[in-house]
This record gives C-alpha cells, structure tokens and sequence, in this order.
C-alpha cells in the first residue's frame, strides 16, 4: 500500500530524518533527559513493567533501531522491526546486532496473526494520515498476541500540525483511544503523560501507553 506520507518518508527527507536522528547510547538518553526529564530507557521500563524479558516484541516503523536498541539494554532478546525507509535498514544492520530488522511496511506487516506478545511505534503514528489509521492499526492488532505499546505525540482531540514546512505528514491525538475505537476488547494498562522541557516544543506533550488484549 502506498500513500503520500509513504513516497515522502522512503525518500531523501526520510534518509535526512534519519542521519539528523543518529545517537550513541549515552547521547539518546540525554536527548530524552533533555526533552522529557526522564531517559527512554525509565519510559520504557515502566511501560513495560511486569512483561517478561523474553516476550516477542516487533517495532512498527523502527528506523535504525535506537528504540530495540533501548529494548536490547533492558535484557529483552527476541527483537524485530520493519522500516519502510531501506537506507535505515541499512543503517541498523550496520551497528545493531542480533536483532530483525526487515524492510517492509506497517501497512502490510509479513507475519501471522498473533506472532508478537508486544507490537509497538515510537513516533511512527503521528505521521501517518487518520484516514489510513484502521489500515495500520489493523496490522498491529491483527500481528500481537496481548499487548500494543506506543510513544507518540499527544492530543485530547485530533489535530494536523506542520512538519519541518510541509502539511499532511504529521498529526497528534490520543492514539491509544483511536485503538480502542477499532478495537473494544483493547483495554489501557497503563498511559503516562510527558510535557516538553525545552522551549521550542513549550506546551506540547509526548505519552507512552500500553494496551492489553481482553478477549
């Protein structure tokens, strides 16, 4: 499936995005210390409190791998990831290690039903178009046993914003309840709210939330 935010993010401005959004370990946690007052690595810990380090996690969208990368640290061990854009494959391949990271859409993702204990997104659903959201959250739901995790900018209500000058390529809403509005039998385990630090995002916040299959 292609769509205008797909021809946008596996061309140079998705090769860009990735080249300007390359961190060592130490530099990706004072990035998020800086931004949000707490590593990535704290979000994800307490996110993900109580799941077993040896669930199948497969990130949607995952560029090259700085997020499994922050799984990989906290002791997870089975790792996938699909990433639309192949120059970060490309990237991850080079500098992650035993992790599997495919080229591949989140629109189509090419597993069975039910194969991961957690599918998730870090910053990957605010770009992609709400007319396009059954698609992509159908695959994610369709693809994990129990959970869905998510790291996305937040709003109470739906609301396009510019991107980097361009329009139709970034949006923010509360994306967990957009799931649950597809999804009934999705129940919300756990949402934490993080406020921007810095002054140039003042007023804007970013979420982490966790999703639990009831049926």
């Amino acid at each position: 499936m292609k769509t205008k935010q797909t021809d946008f993010w596996s061309g140079e401005f998705g090769k860009e995005y990735t080249d300007r959004n390359s961190y060592s370990d130490e530099s990706w946690d004072d990035f998020y210390r800086a931004n949000w007052g707490a590593t990535k690595t704290e979000m994800n810990e307490e996110c993900l409190e109580g799941i077993s380090k040896e669930a199948r996690i497969l990130e949607v969208g995952c560029n090259m791998g700085l997020q499994l990368r922050g799984f990989q640290r906290m002791g997870f061990t089975k790792l996938y990831g699909i990433e639309l854009q192949q120059y970060a494959v490309n990237r991850a391949h080079e500098w992650l290690k035993d992790v599997n990271i495919i080229q591949g859409s989140g629109f189509d993702i090419p597993f069975r039903d039910g194969f991961f204990d957690v599918v998730c997104t870090n910053g990957v659903l605010i770009h992609i178009a709400p007319s396009d959201y059954d698609k992509i959250m159908g695959e994610m739901y369709r693809c994990s046993a129990r959970y869905i995790m998510g790291f996305e900018y937040y709003s109470d209500s739906l609301i396009e914003i510019p991107y980097r000058g361009n329009k139709g390529y970034l949006w923010k809403a509360d994306f967990a309840a957009e799931f649950i509005k597809r999804f009934p039998d999705l129940k919300l385990v756990r949402r934490k709210l993080y406020p921007y630090f810095n002054q140039a995002e003042s007023g804007n916040t970013d979420y982490t939330y966790l999703l639990e299959k009831t049926k």
